[in-house]
């Protein structure tokens, strides 16, 4: 996708008819609507892209997880006891400390 930076032609649109200025009007109109198409599916696209290597992301970890699990003789799939610094990941730490912080004394 090429990027290009766009000046009014001035003198044209100076000497223009309303006639002329209306078609031009329009024809900017569209190609910004051609535009936006555009880049709504290259958001499209981009959002489906991410969203399935999140779930690769998402199964490798299940997968890591699970080979984890079975080295530590618990069955898969099974929850691990609590403050078990082998099957804590960096974010289960964090959500575990947020929610004793939380609780009442």
């Amino acid at each position: 996708m090429s990027t290009q930076k766009t000046q009014p032609p001035w003198e044209f649109l100076f000497s223009a008819s309303p006639f002329t200025l209306h078609s031009y009007e329009l024809s900017r109109l569209n190609h910004a609507a051609n535009l936006r198409k555009e880049m709504t599916r290259l958001l499209d696209q981009w959002l489906e892209e991410n969203a399935c290597a999140m779930l690769a992301r998402w199964l490798i970890e299940q997968r890591e997880r699970s080979v984890r699990e079975e080295a530590l003789g618990a069955k898969p799939g099974e929850t691990a006891s609590p403050g078990s610094p082998a099957l804590d990941s960096a974010s289960d730490n964090f959500l575990a400390e947020s929610s004793r912080s939380r609780e009442p004394a």
